[in-house]
């Protein structure tokens, strides 16, 4: 039996089945909007067993660190989500656009060149997914070697590039490059947006290139690349993370027969087939490597192979670091923190106090 959570409250819904002790045997991790380290909570409240004996994890342990709580790894995954900028082409040539941006004034002169055209710039919902857009403007204020960290005050590095990247962001609002109603619009209303050529960036994981290929009948009209870069973070410094994967719980776990049915599932899952087939284009964890057959590939899959090799630098997300709650007066309230009813260092100031308690 397969239940399935909401994504924008997942694990809040799952910590409430858990805690009335309707304990599923298996959970997928890591759906929309949860980090990595959504595992820790579950793992310190005992809900899921450690994976340490598992066979196709052995010789992964260093893959896996970010899904590690108190030395047992607790989620089994190899897919590895790579975030980047798809860009419809079409609209494109109808703004006489000949070339992608490279670098952050570069993008902010095409956003303006599209808006003059009479098309939205970027398809974006700060209300529902202000999290890729708060990942790469803070990562601009920063480099690869240290962008995967959090703030410890506003004013030391971290801090300052995390408040320089709301800026840019409510820079970006206030400039009128988002979707007119991206302060109240569901996710999938800009999307469709960005399909039906009335707006140019959209920025998301690898994972959504299956997304594009179902709502598009010309899969060529669209691409993808880098996020344009500044200061000391080049366009092709990239951001990923593990992404979907499996927990057994606790309880499952002390049932000798849900164990072994359990184990069987996941790995069966993760084999270097089903992975290739799951993958696709995007990096994976295996110890192997991914096993691609290039001439099945669509042009937009194409593309995104191009910008995983030639890849400059990576760096795991900042926000990976801080649980949902931790995080909420950040990415609960973009809308706000743009409009200037909450300012910038106030938010914050409650994620670095919530990260305290």
């Amino acid at each position: 039996e397969v239940t399935k959570l909401p994504d924008d409250n997942y694990y809040t819904s799952l910590k409430t089945k858990l805690a009335s002790g309707e304990c599923p045997d298996i959970i997928l991790t890591q759906p929309m909007y949860a980090g990595q380290n959504s595992c820790y909570a579950l793992a310190e409240a005992g809900y899921l067993a450690s994976l340490n004996d598992l066979d196709n994890v052995q010789g992964r342990e260093d893959a896996l660190s970010s899904v590690t709580y108190d030395g047992d790894i607790v989620t089994d995954t190899s897919s590895v989500a790579i975030l980047g900028t798809y860009y419809n082409k079409e609209l494109f040539a109808q703004a006489g656009i000949e070339s992608e941006p490279q670098t952050w004034d570069e993008f902010l002169e095409i956003c303006q060149t599209i808006k003059d055209a009479g098309f939205t710039p970027i398809a974006a919902s700060l209300a529902k997914e202000p999290h890729y857009w708060f990942e790469f403007s803070i990562y601009n204020h920063d480099t690869p070697a240290t962008h995967a960290s959090v703030p410890a005050s506003l004013d030391d590095a971290a801090g300052k590039a995390w408040a320089a990247g709301l800026g840019d962001i409510k820079d970006l609002f206030e400039k009128g490059y988002f979707s007119e109603n991206t302060n109240t619009a569901e996710a999938s209303e800009v999307f469709q947006s960005f399909i039906d050529g009335k707006a140019a960036f959209y920025v998301d994981g690898s994972w959504k290139m299956g997304g594009i290929a179902e709502a598009t009948d010309d899969i060529d009209n669209f691409t993808v690349t880098f996020v344009p870069g500044a200061n000391d973070r080049k366009a092709s410094d990239i951001i990923s993370g593990l992404s979907s994967g499996w927990y057994i719980t606790k309880k499952a776990w002390d049932d000798p027969e849900k164990r072994a049915a359990a184990v069987s599932f996941i790995t069966d899952m993760i084999t270097d087939e089903n992975v290739s087939l799951f993958a696709q284009t995007a990096a994976t964890a295996l110890k192997n490597g991914v096993q691609l057959d290039e001439a099945s590939l669509n042009s937009l899959q194409k593309d995104s192979l191009v910008m995983i090799k030639t890849a400059t630098g990576v760096t795991d997300a900042a926000q990976d670091l801080c649980t949902q709650e931790q995080r909420a007066p950040i990415f609960d309230h973009m809308p706000e923190i743009v409009t200037g009813s909450v300012s910038i260092e106030d938010a914050i100031s409650q994620v670095l106090e919530n990260m305290n308690e």
